[in-house]
């Protein structure tokens, strides 16, 4: 009875001890320092601490410690990884993992360019009856096929553009046969039968449906990569304007483009910049990929913005702050500018994620030139402190002085530029 009672009063003294420890100066602060931190050769970085809190390094070799009264901040010197440990009177309490990457820069955006993608194979963006002598029908309605369905195959030939699938579609109506389709679809592949049928004011056979093989608009060049030419731009998905859907690229091609006017945003009308391809239409560069992340490629004609040309660093997620930022886009003809915006909020995200950032335009030319942020926006670099910390993505229709931005590291990411070279260890 007695070791019982003993037992629970030494569980209550602990139990004490450990809230009271959670609740000391100390122990609160070290508790919200990260357990790891990743940097680019040249970074700084610090955190508050309470006065008893001493901090060492494993090895000196490739940071530089500095600590004061309440904060210990430290440089980062060379790419490589080392350790931090936390010792509260003699004891230690945190170890924190540093990681120094390679120096990264890439050169920020801003120009306007038109965008034309192709799509692997022919996109359906609706159905139409055929007036047949036995009612009004749609041949790819009956065989099954819907809005957004890719039509990638008939008769086990590809099929790669709208021309192609007329010669398909007169042989087998006047043979009287069937076509074997083979459609691509969100949750994978369908095949299917579909029978042309003639409409009788005309003497050709017909689908039922309305295909295109390629869309096309303007956007806003986020960045371009010096070394491997690689660039990112718009920070968002294409989709089809009919069927809502993400466009699935075959290859597509950016060109320079002007921005003829602006239609002002307001509340419940984001706006938009009117553009025009340039006049030659030269192809500046390709289209590999079009993700949730905006559209990848690489350059292969020179692309400067005239204010900001040569190589910046970027900012990781957790390295961006809430305050003043900049813009850089276009908002007459072809000249790339520099607007004022403020980082309302920054997730610092661990994997990649839409909607990083919230920012708002507080730049009084940028309000009264579009309101805020206009479609055709996206892409615009976001430069804060020096470094290229993400793009402009979506306006918020009812303020359009606001909108979302994505983190600039995952744009790269889908790029196909590591960023994160496995450091050397310095500290073994």
């Amino acid at each position: 009875m007695k070791s019982e009672l003993f037992r629970k009063l030494i569980g209550g003294i602990l139990l004490v001890s450990l809230i009271s420890l959670i609740f000391f100066q100390p122990m609160r602060e070290y508790v919200n320092i990260p357990k790891s931190v990743t940097v680019f050769e040249g970074d700084d970085f610090s955190f508050q601490k309470a006065a008893p809190v001493t901090a060492t390094l494993k090895s000196n070799s490739n940071i530089t410690l500095e600590q004061e009264k309440n904060k210990v901040s430290f440089k980062a010197n060379e790419n490589g990884k080392n350790e931090m440990l936390l010792e509260f009177a003699g004891i230690p309490i945190k170890k924190v993992d540093v990681n120094v990457l390679k120096d990264f820069r890439v050169i920020p955006g801003g120009q306007s360019i038109g965008v034309k993608l192709n799509t692997v194979g022919v996109l359906v963006v609706g159905h139409h009856l055929v007036n047949t002598e036995d009612g009004k029908k749609s041949p790819g309605e009956i065989a099954g096929i819907k809005v957004g369905d890719i039509i990638t195959e008939i008769n086990g030939n590809k099929i790669e553009k709208m021309t192609d699938v007329a010669p398909y579609v007169q042989t087998a109506g006047q043979e009287g046969k069937s076509l074997d389709m083979m459609i691509s679809r969100e949750n994978g592949k369908v095949r299917t039968k579909l029978t042309p049928l003639k409409d009788k004011g005309e003497d050709t056979y017909k689908l039922g449906l309305y295909i295109r093989d390629s869309a096309a608009g303007i956007g806003t060049m986020t960045f371009i990569h010096p070394d491997s030419k690689k660039y990112g731009a718009l920070g968002h998905v294409i989709s089809d304007m009919d069927t809502k859907q993400p466009i699935v690229v075959e290859d597509g091609q950016i060109v320079r483009s002007t921005v003829t006017s602006i239609e002002k945003g307001s509340n419940g009308d984001p706006g938009e910049k009117l553009a025009r391809f340039s006049s030659d239409r030269e192809v500046v560069g390709n289209i590999k990929k079009n993700s949730p992340f905006g559209i990848f490629g690489q350059i292969n004609k020179e692309l400067k913005n005239g204010i900001m040309d040569k190589a910046i660093p970027i900012a990781l997620s957790h390295q961006v702050k809430e305050g003043p930022a900049k813009i850089l886009t276009v908002v007459n003809n072809d000249k790339v500018e520099e607007f004022n915006v403020e980082i309302v909020s920054t997730i610092p995200q661990k994997f990649p994620a839409t909607k990083g950032l919230v920012i708002k335009v507080t730049d009084p030319k940028l309000l009264e030139k579009t309101g805020g942020i206009v479609q055709g926006m996206s892409g615009s670099p976001i430069i804060q402190n020096g470094k290229l910390i993400g793009a402009v993505t979506h306006v918020f229709v009812n303020d359009p002085t606001s909108g979302y931005g994505v983190h600039i590291e995952w744009m790269l990411n889908e790029a196909g530029i590591n960023i994160y070279d496995v450091p050397k260890n310095k500290a073994s």
